[in-house]
C-alpha cells in the first residue's frame, strides 16, 4: 500500500511459499521468511528486491510479470507458480484479474491431469538444467547449477503429493511426506544423488562452521546486485546459518546439506565479483572440501553425477505416479 501500489505498473500482490499452507494463527520460526510476490504489467520485471526486516518480520519481495500469470492453464502447469493460488493468497488486486486466475487455479489444482503436468514441468526443469551446465563456467557456478537441479528431484515428489515445493527445506519436507505415504525407500536414493547419504552430524557441522566464516566475509564485501543478494546479508543469516544449525541439532543433518551447499556457492559468486583475489583464495579451500565430500572433485565428475540424476528420472516419475495414485486429495 505504501510503495508498490503507487506505481503505474502495479497489478497486485500475493503471498507465496511455505506460509500459504500454514494456519492463520501459526507462529513462524525465527529462521523463516514470508514470501510476497508483486505483480507488474511490465514484460521484464525488476530485479528481485529480496529479504528485509519490516516490523520484526523477515519479508522477501519478488517481482513477477503479469505475462506469466495471464493464463490460468499455464499457471496450473507451472509447479513453482500454481501452489500460491490454491488458496486465497491475494494481498492486492486492483484490476480484479488476479482473482480470476486464482479462482480457476484453485478449482482445478487437485485434478490429476494438472498434477501430472506440474510433475512433468519439474522433471523437464531437471533435464534442461543438467544438460546445459557450462563446463567452462567458474567452479562455484557449475556446482550451484548441478546442486539446484539435483534438488528438484525432491520437488517432483512434493508436487505429486500436493505439497509446497519449498526451497531451503525441500529435503526435510520430502522426507516427512514420504514417511506419511509409507514410501521411504526412495529417500536414501535422493540423498545418494546429492552425495550426502553417508554424512555424519559432525561432518555437516564442520562444513556449516566453514560456511559461516565465508558467509560473513561475503556479506561484508557484497556490492554487485544478484538475484540472490539478499540471501547473503546479516538479516538473512538466521536462515542460512542458524536455520541449518537447528536442522543439525534436531537430527536432520543430511537435510541441511542442500542449503549449506547452495549458500556456499552463492557466497563464492559474490566473492568472485566483489572481493580481492587473495581473499577469494583464502576461502576457496573450505568450499572445495565441501564439494569433495559430496564426491565431486572435478568438472568431469560433476558431469557424471549429472548423468546419474538423468538416469534416475524414470524411477522418479514412477514414484511420483504412485504417490498421486495413493493421494486421496487428488481428483480423478
Amino acid at each position: 500500500m505504501q510503495y508498490a501500489s503507487q506505481e503505474a505498473w502495479f497489478m497486485g500482490a500475493y503471498f507465496s511459499g511455505s506460509t500459504v499452507g500454514q494456519p492463520d494463527d501459526a507462529t513462524m520460526a525465527a529462521g523463516s521468511d514470508m514470501d510476497v510476490v508483486v505483480v507488474t504489467s511490465e514484460a521484464t520485471p525488476p530485479l528481485k528486491l529480496g529479504k528485509f526486516i519490516y516490523r520484526g518480520a523477515l519479508i522477501e519481495i519478488t517481482f513477477l510479470s503479469w505475462n506469466q500469470l495471464a493464463s490460468a492453464e499455464e499457471v496450473l502447469t507451472s509447479y513453482h507458480l500454481a501452489g500460491s493460488f490454491r488458496a486465497d493468497t491475494l494481498l492486492a488486486d486492483p484490476t480484479g484479474q488476479l482473482r480470476g486466475v486464482q479462482q480457476k487455479v484453485a478449482r482445478h489444482f487437485t485434478e490429476i491431469e494438472w498434477v501430472r503436468r506440474r510433475c512433468e514441468n519439474a522433471g523437464q526443469k531437471i533435464e534442461h538444467g543438467l544438460r546445459n551446465i557450462d563446463p567452462t563456467a567458474p567452479w562455484h557456478n557449475q556446482v550451484m547449477a548441478w546442486l539446484f537441479m539435483t534438488g528438484v528431484t525432491a520437488h517432483v515428489l512434493l508436487v505429486a503429493a500436493l505439497r509446497n515445493p519449498t526451497v531451503r527445506l525441500r529435503y526435510l519436507a520430502v522426507n516427512n511426506m514420504l514417511r506419511e505415504f509409507g514410501r521411504t525407500g526412495i529417500y536414501s536414493e535422493l540423498l545418494w544423488l546429492l552425495g550426502c547419504e553417508h554424512w555424519t552430524p559432525q561432518r555437516t557441522c564442520h562444513h556449516l562452521n566453514a560456511l559461516a566464516r565465508t558467509f560473513d566475509v561475503a556479506a561484508a564485501h557484497a556490492k554487485t546486485p544478484f538475484p540472490f543478494s539478499s540471501d547473503i546479508t546479516a538479516a538473512s543469516r538466521p536462515i542460512a546459518i542458524d536455520g541449518s544449525r537447528n536442522l543439525i541439532r534436531d537430527g536432520f543433518h543430511r537435510e541441511a546439506v542442500f542449503w549449506i551447499g547452495a549458500t556456499f556457492a552463492r557466497c563464492h559468486h559474490i566473492l568472485c565479483a566483489d572481493a580481492a583475489p587473495k581473499l577469494q583464495a583464502e576461502l576457496a579451500p573450505a568450499f572445495e572440501e565441501f564439494v569433495a565430500d559430496l564426491g565431486i572433485p572435478s568438472s568431469d565428475t560433476l558431469a557424471r553425477r549429472a548423468e546419474e540424476v538423468l538416469r534416475f528420472l524414470p524411477r522418479l516419475r514412477d514414484e511420483a505416479e504412485s504417490i498421486m495414485q495413493a493421494n486421496p486429495e487428488i481428483l480423478r
